[in-house]
């Protein structure tokens, strides 16, 4: 008897995983790839399209041959802000442009200005001015600068679509990647921007479906079903959708530490604009309003400076459990500053060991981060706060952040995989005979 599975691929930047799981969401099987970037034609790092496509056949045919499951649908989910252009006959015109690429600043400085200035452009969009990470501005320049590649143009997809379009040899738009800081999208009028139809690049876009349709596969004699895709922080939000209904944040930690609000309908102020929120789309085409903190890139710099400046390893770092005696200590006499580069002008000789240090620093990081989730909070009485990813599994951060939030209840909330688990559960009914589980995501509280 074969087991009943779905097939998930999970790109990220570094890592390329496919997983399937059973109808109880366990992982069955798993594979990894790394790639080594490319370059396009300006010598910028790339990923390398040829590579994903074979790896995305390559990785199917193993599972296929494994005679002891059986595929019941497949879904994809990648990074977003990255376009993959296609001729008449389905095949990339260009590289897979790398969304940290310099844009040229004229370019964006004359759509800003036909369409009332980079504020109401923004605020329209949802989107923070970020050159290349708003994807709708790549697709511009390839028309402005690159006429007779565009003239080849059949159609531009997100990455999470091109990986479905190979299986099932469908090209669709989805919300998820429609509505992560593209600018293609006037979240006040819920459809394309003025830009979009003015500029004829509307023409170019694939026809929009929700995030939880499927398709059938391009190969004949194929009976499982193809996602469309979705963008990764869409995707590890729905499993809590699901599983809870109560209005709640998701504060998803990692390089990035994003808030994500679901139930904040509110529009974008220019306030928040300027501290880098932004709207998301659940896969049903909601807004999700969004504030970004680059927490833990910032927690790696300064981890490493306290580890050199007391001269011990980062690994220390990592099961130190908050010292309650240390902290009024270090919050008695000051006010601190919910600003996230704070702490790398305090001088570290004003300490006694590396863990009063880390203590101090921890502060400064909580406070940012509780500044950036208050960005979102919104005036619907959020019940709950989850924390997932790196940060969920620090001690000091936790019990901080619950502090801080006294009147919500904050919880660790563990899930192996919630990207790519988010991925199989919005197709739940096209392969899995079994009810939701409702014990999919653990749950740790902290109390305040």
């Amino acid at each position: 008897m074969r087991t009943p599975v779905v097939a998930i691929f999970d790109v990220g930047k570094t890592n390329k995983k496919l997983f399937l799981f059973d109808e109880h969401y366990d992982i069955v099987f798993e594979r990894s790839a790394r790639f080594l970037e490319t370059v396009d034609e300006d010598g910028d790092p790339c990923e390398n399209l040829e590579s994903l496509r074979l790896s995305v056949f390559d990785s199917l045919h193993e599972v296929f041959r494994l005679g002891e499951f059986d595929i019941k649908a497949i879904n994809f989910t990648s990074y977003g802000a990255s376009f993959v252009y296609l001729d008449e006959s389905g095949r990339p015109l260009t590289p897979l442009y790398n969304y940290l690429k310099a844009y040229p600043k004229t370019l964006e400085e004359r759509l800003h200005s036909a369409y009332g200035g980079v504020e109401a452009f923004s605020l329209a969009t949802a989107s923070p001015a970020l050159g290349s990470l708003n994807s709708g501005l790549q697709l511009f320049r390839l028309q402005q600068e690159k006429p007779e590649v565009y003239e080849k143009l059949k159609c531009a997809i997100h990455l999470p679509q091109y990986l479905s379009f190979l299986v099932s040899g469908q090209v669709y738009s989805d919300m998820t990647s429609i509505g992560c800081h593209t600018a293609l999208w006037d979240f006040s009028k819920n459809g394309y921007h003025q830009w979009v139809q003015e500029t004829g690049i509307e023409n170019k876009l694939a026809p929009i479906v929700k995030g939880d349709e499927v398709f059938s596969a391009a190969f004949p004699g194929s009976t499982y079903k193809v996602g469309v895709g979705l963008h990764d922080s869409s995707s590890a939000l729905i499993p809590y959708l699901l599983n809870f209904h109560e209005p709640f944040i998701l504060i998803s930690t990692g390089t990035w530490c994003i808030s994500l609000n679901p139930f904040n309908e509110e529009g974008l102020t220019k306030e928040q604009l300027e501290e880098d929120c932004l709207f998301y789309m659940t896969y049903a085409g909601t807004p999700v309003k969004a504030s970004r903190l680059f927490a833990g890139y910032e927690h790696e710099v300064q981890t490493k400076r306290i580890a050199e400046h007391f001269q011990v390893t980062t690994g220390r770092f990592k099961h130190i459990e908050i010292d309650w005696k240390l902290i009024d200590k270090l919050s008695a006499d000051k006010r601190i500053p919910a600003d996230l580069e704070a702490f790398g002008q305090v001088a570290l000789d004003s300490f006694a060991d590396y863990v009063e240090a880390y203590h101090a620093f921890m502060l400064y990081l909580v406070a940012a981060q509780a500044a950036s989730t208050r960005l979102i909070l919104a005036e619907k009485r959020i019940k709950r706060i989850f924390v997932d990813g790196g940060f969920s599994k620090n001690s000091i951060f936790m019990n901080l952040l619950a502090r801080t939030f006294g009147n919500i209840e904050l919880y660790a909330a563990s899930m192996a995989q919630a990207t790519a688990i988010g991925a199989a559960l919005v197709i739940h009914d096209q392969w899995n005979t079994q009810p939701v589980p409702s014990d999919i995501i653990e749950l740790r509280y902290y109390r305040a």
